[in-house]
């Protein structure tokens, strides 16, 4: 175990991670140059597509260490003695960065003992910077700082220096400067951290045990564990046990990373590999669950799994699909654990599932996994929060969509949750950050500088208004210069109120949402009016009304499809015609007073996509 080094790379969304692990890549000779392609662990389209890591990916490299001339014998955390020419295993964990798969980024620092902290020289540190700082430091992990995009133009490598130097009080010369583009730097890096990041601890005599942080289902070896070996070895064909869900089985082949799946003879105590369990069902292998080989085996210490944040509703637009997109739930949860669903039905969209999420990112990531992986078409709800009402007969109920949402008369009170923002922006746009966050619900603004002029903003409000386009006016409000960050702080009262729409006088529920009572009109109004211009006509005249309980609020008319029921007439009497005219109208009125208008799935669409 003295010559295995795990670690992994933690930075801001764009800061560089996945390019640095390209550069290891080549480096360690771990991926033919021929091979070699930008952003090469972003496996899914998806991730190159949206320029963002998406899912953690491990990956084991081996590299016979060259020392670099005149250089001196550092301290070694890890104790160990080390020659030129000897063999490391680096286990590497390319990480996410964005705020949404935060989870991502703790199952894989609780699998490594060491974390580059990487920052682009170009924007200093960010809000993720921080959040993925504190939990590497909750973790007990080294911290190996390094500063990236040296070669920009736009490089400011003194001021960022200076930042970091702040953050983590130490010296300018503990600070690594690189260019992962160019490959400027990269050898020193990786020679860092066999240096600084200590071996990992465990004993192969001990009774196997393995902690699993992440997994996938295959087809014929079953779910895959992505595990974390603490203790003991394991052999292909050998019995397992997952002590968590009491389920036992033979393992199928062992393995590495390379980054693809390779197999080996064996997974021994410090390694990062894989087990092919050969079980076929998904919620028999949980995330943060331990291996081991018998019941009497201590369990480690796992995961708590996160509270869904975000709630939105996914409805096949095929009904006869409700089964193969309960599937894809299923197997998307094997790898991503934050996922939550239960199924909900409703009268306009037939059966679907109320999915749970980290946020409104993390849930379009998921929607369009399903639709290209499992070639399943959708209808997405609007994404809402949850909220706790105390009823009349004072019961306590958690309300997560609009549907939900009891009679006015049953509500005694109500609490919705909120967030703490933190944004950091330059002093050049501090002013306007300001203005922009005071335009929203909420309270306590506070301001820290964190030098080089810029500075830090906590401002706390109700995560509704959060998971809006908040971001988006953010970046436009300060020229893309901005970032943010936030958690979740709990609940507190609030004065909200059920929207409703009715057309044709039936009450549509699918439409339906939570909005604060001060905005009930404006919201209402927005939704009518985007319904007058998407729902196709009717033989009749059509009511669209946005409704507070038995209250009014805004009112449109869609104006009747009218057939010239007169154009076959030529010449005769004028009562003829208005014979006729009067037969129509009549019909109109019958259709009026009966008729129900079927809203077609795209008028669904385009209302959750405003």
């Amino acid at each position: 175990m003295s010559n295995i080094r795990n670690f992994c790379i933690i930075a801001h969304v764009d800061h560089g991670k996945s390019t640095l692990a390209d550069r290891f890549l080549e480096l360690t000779g771990t991926v033919e140059h021929r091979k070699m392609k930008e952003q090469f662990l972003d496996q899914m389209d998806l991730e190159r597509e949206k320029g963002i890591t998406i899912k953690m990916q491990p990956v084991r490299m081996l590299w016979h260490l060259i020392e670099p001339e005149g250089s001196s014998e550092p301290e070694r955390p890890g104790g160990s003695e080390r020659s030129e020419g000897q063999e490391y295993v680096l286990n590497l964990i390319d990480t996410p960065g964005h705020a949404d798969f935060s989870y991502e980024v703790s199952r894989s620092l609780a699998a490594v003992e060491g974390a580059i902290l990487l920052v682009d020289a170009t924007k200093g540190v960010q809000a993720q910077t921080l959040a993925h700082l504190s939990h590497a430091k909750e973790q007990g992990l080294t911290i190996i700082p390094c500063i990236n995009k040296i070669d920009s133009p736009l490089a400011r490598i003194e001021e960022v220096a200076k930042e970091i130097m702040k953050l983590l009080s130490i010296s300018e010369e503990e600070i690594f400067r690189i260019s992962a583009k160019e490959g400027t730097g990269v050898t020193e890096l990786l020679s860092a951290v066999i240096d600084m990041v200590p071996a990992p601890r465990g004993e192969e005599a001990k009774p196997f045990r393995a902690l699993i942080f992440d997994s996938r289902f295959d087809v014929f070896k079953g779910i895959v564990a992505f595990v974390r070996v603490v203790d003991g070895s394991l052999l292909p064909h050998e019995k397992i046990m997952l002590l968590g869900t009491d389920v036992e089985s033979l393992v199928k082949e062992v393995g590495s990373f390379s980054p693809k799946e390779t197999v080996q003879e064996s997974l021994h105590a410090g390694e990062i590999g894989y087990i092919a369990t050969g079980i076929k069902e998904p919620e028999r292998v949980r995330i943060g669950d331990t291996i081991s080989k018998g019941k009497n085996t201590e369990m480690l210490v796992g995961f708590q799994i996160p509270k869904p944040v975000v709630f939105v509703s996914l409805y096949p637009q095929d009904p006869n699909e409700f089964d193969a997109l309960q599937d894809a739930l299923s197997k998307l949860k094997l790898n991503d654990p934050s996922l939550s669903y239960e199924i909900e039905s409703k009268e306009a969209l037939g059966r679907g599932f109320r999915c749970g999420f980290l946020g409104v990112l993390h849930s379009e990531i998921i929607s369009e996994r399903i639709e290209r992986e499992y070639k399943i078409q959708m209808v997405i709800s609007r994404p809402s929060v949850e909220f706790s009402i105390v009823a009349t007969n004072g019961k306590v109920l958690s309300v997560k969509v609009p549907s939900d949402w009891p009679e006015p008369s049953m509500i005694k009170s109500m609490e919705e949750s909120w967030a703490q923002v933190e944004v950091i922006t330059p002093g050049t746009f501090l002013s306007e950050t300001l203005q922009f966050l005071r335009g929203f619900e909420g309270s306590k603004s506070e301001v820290e500088d964190l030098g080089e002029e810029k500075f830090l903003l906590r401002y706390e409000m109700p995560l509704r208004e959060l998971i809006g386009d908040f971001h988006d006016k953010l970046k436009s409000v300060t020229q893309g210069m901005a970032s943010m960050d936030y958690r979740i702080l709990g609940m507190r009262s609030a004065h909200l109120v059920k929207l409703e729409f009715r057309i044709a006088g039936a009450i549509e529920e699918a439409l339906s949402m939570v909005v604060p009572e001060s905005r009930a009109y404006q919201e209402g109004k927005k939704v009518v009016e985007k319904l007058k211009e998407v729902l196709p006509p009717q033989l009749f005249e059509v009511a669209l009304q946005a409704t507070v309980g038995s209250k009014i609020l805004a009112r449109e008319t869609i104006s009747a499809r009218r057939k010239d029921v007169t154009a076959p007439l030529y010449g005769g009497d004028v009562t003829r015609k208005n014979k006729l005219l009067d037969r129509q109208k009549k019909g109109k009125k019958e259709l009026k007073a009966k008729g129900r208008v079927v809203i077609p799935t795209r008028v669904f669409l385009d209302l959750f996509r405003t």
